[in-house]
C-alpha cells in the first residue's frame, strides 16, 4: 500500500501564507513517500523567541501531514555566525556559552514535536557531532571542491554584506558549513528536504547543489516569508525587545499581553501563520471577527492557544487574571497571582523602591504617598484624596488617613500596589 499523507503539506502552507517558495519537483516528492526534512536552529541565545515560532510551526504541520521532521542545533554553525539577514559580523560564542544556549533551545524544541509515539517521529541532531572531526584539510578538500567561489559570491547574503561592511572567510564559508550539515543529513538520514526563512534560501541552494554534486542525489527546499507587521515592521519584539518563549525573560502575562495586543489587519495574518486550529476553524473566527473588532475575537482566540502552548493551562489562567486585575479584580484576585505574572503584568507600570527594613518599622501613609514616593505631590493632596476614597493599596479602598504601612502588606514579600483615581497605578517594590 503506497503512502498517502494526511493532508497537502504545500497547500497548507500556501493558504496559511507560509509558503515564500519551494523547489521543482518538492510537491511530487511529498505526495510520493513519506519524507524527512529538517530545520537548523541557530543557538544566539539560551532561549527561542517568538521569530522562531514559525520555523517551529513548519516542522509541527509537516509531522502532521505524516512527514519525518529534524531539528538540527547547531553546536557547529553556532560557532561560525550565519550572514544571512546581517549588516556586521557577529561576535563569536565561546564554549560555554554555546552549550549553555544549545542546552536551553533544546528543551524547549522538545515540547513542540512528538518524539516518541509515531512512525513520523522527530528526532533532534547537532552538527558539531559530524564536524568535531573534520579537519580543516578534509573539509576544504572533500567539500570545498565542489562549490566554485562564483556561486558563493551570487548568494545576496555574501553580495549584500560585500557591498556593505564586508565579508570575512569565516561567515564566507559559512554557507558550505550549512550545506554540508544537508548532505550528511540526507546521506545518513534520507534527509530530502530543508526548509527555514526566506533569507536562508541561499544557504539552503548550497545544499542541494552540493548533494547533487557530492552524491548525484536529489534534494529539495521550502521557504516560509519572513513575517513582519502590516506596517512593514520587523514581527516578534516589543518596546522592550525580543518576546522570547523563556517564561524568566518574558512572563505569561507580558507574553499573552503581546498576542491580544496584535492590531486588527495583522491578527488575521498571524492566526493563519502560528495557530494550529484547522482551515474551517480558523476561517470562522475571522468572519466572526469583521464587524466586531472591537471584541478583539481573534487576538483573544491566538493569545490563549499561543499561550498554553508555550507555557500552560495554568500560566494562561494566571495570565487572564492579571488582566483582569486591573479593570475589575479584587485584593484576593491579586493576591492569587503566583510572582511570575505579578512580575509581567507590573513590569510597564511606574515603580518606586524602597528598603525593606523602613517597611518592617512601618511608614505613615502620607509620608509614603508625598515624601517616599511621588504618587501625589504633597500630604495636602494625598490627605485630599485619602478622604475622598480615592485612593487604593492591593485593589482594596484605603481610607486611614493616619494609617501606618509595614511589610505585611506586600505581595509575595516584594510588591505593593498602589491605584490613585481609578486608572492611576503605581507599584512599590521593596529591595
Amino acid at each position: 500500500m503506497g503512502f498517502k499523507p494526511n493532508f497537502d503539506f504545500l497547500e497548507e502552507l500556501k493558504w496559511r501564507g507560509l509558503l515564500h517558495d519551494s523547489m521543482p519537483g518538492t510537491e511530487e516528492q511529498l505526495a510520493k513517500e513519506m519524507t524527512s526534512a529538517y530545520i537548523g536552529f541557530d543557538p544566539t541565545a539560551d532561549s527561542l523567541h517568538i521569530g522562531n515560532m514559525v520555523p517551529v510551526t513548519l516542522l509541527m504541520l509537516f509531522q502532521r501531514a505524516g512527514h519525518k521532521p529534524y531539528i538540527l542545533v547547531g553546536g557547529a554553525t553556532g560557532m561560525v555566525g550565519d550572514p544571512s539577514g546581517k549588516s556586521a559580523e557577529r561576535n563569536l560564542l565561546d564554549d560555554e556559552t554555546l552549550q549553555k544556549n544549545i542546552d536551553g533551545q533544546k528543551a524547549q524544541l522538545t515540547q513542540f514535536l512528538d518524539f516518541e509515539s509515531v512512525a513520523n517521529k522527530a528526532e533532534i541532531v547537532n552538527n558539531h557531532d559530524w564536524f568535531k572531526n573534520f579537519s580543516f584539510l578534509e573539509f576544504i578538500r572533500d567539500v570545498g571542491k565542489h562549490i566554485t567561489v562564483s556561486y558563493m559570491m551570487a548568494k545576496d547574503s555574501v553580495k549584500n554584506r560585500m557591498e556593505a561592511s564586508g565579508i570575512s572567510f569565516t561567515e564566507f564559508t559559512y554557507q558550505l558549513v550549512q550545506g554540508y550539515d544537508f548532505y550528511h543529513l540526507y546521506t545518513h538520514n534520507n534527509c530530502k528536504i530543508q526548509m527555514g526563512g526566506s533569507d536562508q534560501w541561499g544557504n539552503i541552494t548550497t545544499g542541494t547543489e552540493l548533494i547533487r554534486r557530492k552524491a548525484q542525489g536529489q534534494a529539495f527546499a521550502i521557504t516560509a516569508p519572513l513575517v513582519t507587521k502590516a506596517d512593514g515592521s520587523k514581527f516578534g519584539k516589543s518596546e522592550s525587545g525580543n518576546i522570547w518563549l523563556d517564561p524568566e525573560k518574558t512572563s505569561p502575562y507580558s507574553f499573552y499581553q503581546f498576542w491580544l495586543n496584535v492590531g486588527d489587519e495583522d491578527a488575521e495574518t498571524f492566526i493563519k501563520i502560528y495557530s494550529l486550529k484547522s482551515r474551517s476553524e480558523i476561517e470562522a473566527l475571522i468572519k466572526n471577527h469583521k464587524g466586531q473588532e472591537y471584541q478583539r475575537g481573534l487576538q483573544k482566540a491566538l493569545a490563549e492557544e499561543m499561550t498554553v502552548r508555550i507555557h500552560s493551562e495554568h500560566d494562561l489562567m494566571q495570565a487572564q487574571k492579571a488582566t483582569q486585575v486591573f479593570f475589575k479584580g479584587t485584593e484576593e484576585d491579586l493576591r492569587s497571582l503566583d510572582v511570575l505574572n505579578m512580575d509581567g503584568a507590573f513590569a510597564d507600570l511606574d515603580t518606586f523602591e524602597l528598603p525593606k527594613i523602613e517597611l518592617e518599622k512601618g511608614v505613615g501613609i502620607l509620608d509614603l504617598l508625598s515624601t517616599k514616593t511621588t504618587v501625589f505631590s504633597s500630604k495636602g493632596e494625598a490627605k485630599k484624596m485619602i478622604a475622598a476614597n480615592g485612593f487604593s493599596i492591593n485593589k482594596t479602598k484605603y481610607t486611614d488617613i493616619d494609617g501606618v504601612i509595614n511589610a505585611s502588606q506586600l505581595l509575595h514579600n516584594k510588591y505593593m500596589l498602589l491605584q490613585k483615581g481609578k486608572k492611576n497605578y503605581y507599584v512599590l517594590s521593596v529591595s
